[in-house]
């Protein structure tokens, strides 16, 4: 007898609705949820394949330790013993600067992963945190937080309402969005055109985004800065700025952008200095645009200036916070908002990795430096000696997966929290393997604060936690105990210990809807099945439209929320200067001093040029990451690990499609099947990322039929964006050759089919 459930997606930041079938305690179909409040039954292939995603046969199910250097299946208790019995000595007699944890992207799509690593990070007290923030979206961050005084306060691009959309570096079509949670994105953009709107791509690549834009600009990679520069200095100089209100800095940026004029960046960038004045007039004389940019121009060496510059765009044009614009989005789950005024500010370096000095970016330190914090002596401090991993795999996300791969086999000890035994987890002492997406339930804390409409959404598990497993709210509980020398307290503790802190700050917020309440009457008033849902009506009741515990009988609730299965839509983003703003003035501060002593780098590369090829990524519709490769339904096709050369630098080099070529980089070198297309501009080649899935010690039966190759193996580690310490991914120079044989002959079988 088969039954539906609905489920939000959790496999990308577009979080649509699902409707699952669901046969016994397995699910067999998905479709989209046409009652969704945010998705309204869009879905892409990730979604329409969660079945298979959430049925992997080669999922763990049970915790494994190592003994004798093997790993064997466990019990969770002998699991968590082992995990306090090997951080507690390193702690103590270390310190615990010793202890890394290192969180992998899957952590924001998760609740468990949204509520419990701060409380882990807080418990351990170390600095020595690592994110792949840090191979992907820093950039913003720290520009977001220089600019708004808010490192999480990032403005999103208001698809619905605007009149001309500039994208640079985003493939939409592709990635479905990223930090701008949008579902159905390509239907968005559809309808901008239809409306008769503006896009206009600016991409090295003619991706599929591109293909649909009204301009395309075939940019030389690693030159966005350059090219917003540019644009910025247009608006100055013709006369079409025309600020966004609370804004300082207005006359000391013109100065600083003196000599970014269209002429003096053509060259470099490769765009004619009439193309690069055209887009600057279009922008302005919009009724209302946004200028959105996302990975391809946050990993690149100056990929701070060029998240900057995306908002001195939007500001300078009066875009921003208003809508058809770029606004910024309110979660439910949002703290109280405060009363607008100057706030403490952000701040970068307050402390810095021990080996190469790296200063920490939104208390992270950046994932390329993982490797020599573990292997490398220094008189700053102890090694990384033990490693906590949260749905994390640098081996293949971080640059010289090679080097860190030696380095992970050092470890004293090492704790993994993933579902699979993958090139970085079968390196753990412990492995504690969290139940597949269908058996837990899902909020999306961190992408509503994304969201392109402000709306709230919750599911309960679709199905029951089969027997054996533990729910991933409980993993990390115990963990969290295990390693802060609680190991056999009750789990539920932690959430408690949540509860109490923040209803304790709550009632003492003269601004909080709760001030003067009495905390413990306020924590027996929660209701929730479990403390994780104890904690998500906490933080709706406390929020925004929250009913600030019966102050507003018409607020938010859990209670309210799971009385609409499909979700509550609170309406279109809206202006909410300045009360977002955290900064010292509480203005946005155009200029920040940071900032403005990085524009000189950017001014030496007005006279680089780059000599032979470079090297860009790509992503794929029907993958994430490294995630999803071990998924049948989501690999072939498109989504295939293969380098992309320009037909006219194929012939040059002697390169032929489906051949094997070697591409080599400062990291070393690999060795994949050519697929020659003028989908790349001259000078370029693209590798797609989250590939390399052939080392031994995995349990990734299917991706490894079919590895491909770590495009981050061509990287060492040593360029980084210096504000964020973002990994440089983009732009890279390498060497390109017809080479041996690769690796995966069914790459090769499937490029002469097409071919």
């Amino acid at each position: 007898m088969s039954r539906t459930a609905l489920r939000i997606c959790p496999l990308c930041e577009a979080t649509c609705g699902l409707t699952l079938t669901i046969e016994g305690t397995r699910v067999t179909h998905a479709r989209g949820d046409r009652d969704d409040v945010f998705s309204r039954g869009f879905i892409c292939p990730k979604g329409a394949s969660f079945g298979a995603v959430d049925s992997d046969p080669d999922r763990l199910r049970t915790p494994l330790v190592r003994r004798d250097g093997e790993l064997h299946e466990a019990t969770w208790e002998e699991a968590f013993d082992a995990v306090a019995a090997g951080i507690r000595p390193v702690v103590e007699r270390h310190g615990p600067n010793s202890v890394g944890v290192v969180l992998g992207n899957p952590n924001v799509h998760t609740m468990a992963g949204a509520l419990y690593p701060t409380v882990l990070l807080a418990g351990l007290g170390t600095r020595s945190v690592f994110t792949a923030s840090t191979v992907d979206q820093m950039p913003k961050h720290v520009s977001s937080g220089l600019l708004f005084g808010d490192a999480n306060a990032i403005p999103v691009p208001d698809l619905d309402r605007t009149d001309h959309l500039l994208l640079i570096g985003a493939n939409p079509l592709e990635s479905n969005g990223s930090l701008c949670t949008a579902p159905d994105f390509p239907g968005k953009l559809k309808a901008l055109k239809a409306r008769g709107g503006t896009l206009v791509v600016i991409d090295p690549r003619r991706t599929r985004t591109a293909k649909l834009a009204d301009r395309h600009i075939a940019v030389r990679p690693g030159t966005d800065a350059l090219l917003l520069a540019a644009m910025a200095r247009v608006l100055y100089d013709e006369g079409l700025v025309e600020p966004t209100p609370h804004v300082q800095g207005i006359e000391e940026l013109a100065g600083e952008l003196g000599e970014f004029t269209p002429e003096a960046v053509a060259e470099a960038c490769d765009v004619e200095a009439g193309v690069i004045r055209t887009l600057a007039r279009e922008l302005a004389a919009a009724p209302a645009a946004a200028v959105y940019g996302r990975i391809g121009s946050c990993t690149v060496p100056h990929g701070t200036l060029a998240s900057w510059l995306v908002d001195v765009l939007n500001i300078l044009t009066g875009n921003l916070d208003r809508p058809g614009g770029a606004l910024f989005p309110q979660a439910a789950t949002d703290k109280t908002p405060r009363p607008a005024g100057p706030g403490r500010g952000f701040a970068l370096g307050r402390w810095h990795s021990r080996v190469s000095r790296h200063p920490e970016a939104k208390g992270e330190l950046p994932l390329s430096a993982l490797a020599e914090e573990i292997d490398t002596a220094s008189e700053a401090g102890e090694p990384v000696r033990a490693l906590i991993a949260v749905a994390a795999n640098p081996v293949l996300s971080a640059p010289d997966g090679d080097r860190l791969d030696k380095a992970l086999d050092s470890l004293d000890f090492m704790v993994s929290v993933d579902p699979y035994l993958n090139e970085t987890s079968r390196h753990a002492h412990v492995v504690l393997p969290p139940p597949p997406p269908s058996q837990s339930p899902h909020h999306d804390f961190a992408f509503n604060t994304l969201a392109v409409r402000n709306q709230v959404r919750y599911t309960r598990p679709a199905i029951p936690l089969e027997p054996g497993r533990m729910a991933e709210t409980e993993i990390l509980a115990r963990l969290i105990l295990a390693v802060t020398g609680m190991r056999g307290a009750d789990p539920a503790a932690v959430d408690q210990i949540v509860i109490d802190q923040t209803l304790g700050k709550a009632v003492k917020e003269p601004h909080s809807p709760v001030h003067g309440s009495d905390p413990r009457e306020l924590a027996g008033r929660l209701t929730g099945d479990t403390g994780p849902e104890r904690r998500l009506d906490m933080m709706l009741r406390l929020g925004p439209y929250g009913d600030g515990f019966g102050v507003r009988p018409d607020g938010l609730s859990l209670e309210k929320l799971l009385a609409h299965p499909h979700g509550i839509d609170l309406g279109p983003l809206e202006p909410r200067l300045p009360q977002p703003l955290k900064t010292r003035s509480g203005q946005v501060e155009l200029l920040p001093g940071p900032i403005a002593d990085d524009l000189p780098r950017l001014r030496a590369a007005l006279a680089e040029r780059p000599e032979g090829l470079v090297l860009v990524g790509r992503r794929h519709l029907r993958s994430n990451n490294s995630w999803m490769h071990n998924v049948p339904a989501l690999t072939g096709g498109s989504n295939r690990c293969t380098l992309h050369i320009h037909p006219e630098d194929a012939e040059r080099l002697g390169v032929k499609s489906a051949e094997p070529v070697r591409v080599k980089g400062a990291g070393g070198e690999v060795t994949v099947a050519a697929e020659v297309t003028d989908a790349v501009r001259r000078g370029v080649v693209s590798l797609p990322h989250g590939w390399g899935h052939d080392r031994p010690g995995t349990r990734l039966s299917h991706a490894s039929t079919a590895p491909g190759v770590n495009v981050n193996q061509l990287l060492d580690g040593r360029l980084l964006d210096p504000l964020s310490g973002n990994a440089v991914l983009n732009g890279i120079p390498v060497e390109v050759a017809p080479g041996s044989a690769p690796e995966s002959p069914s790459v090769t079988e499937k490029l002469t089919a097409l071919t």
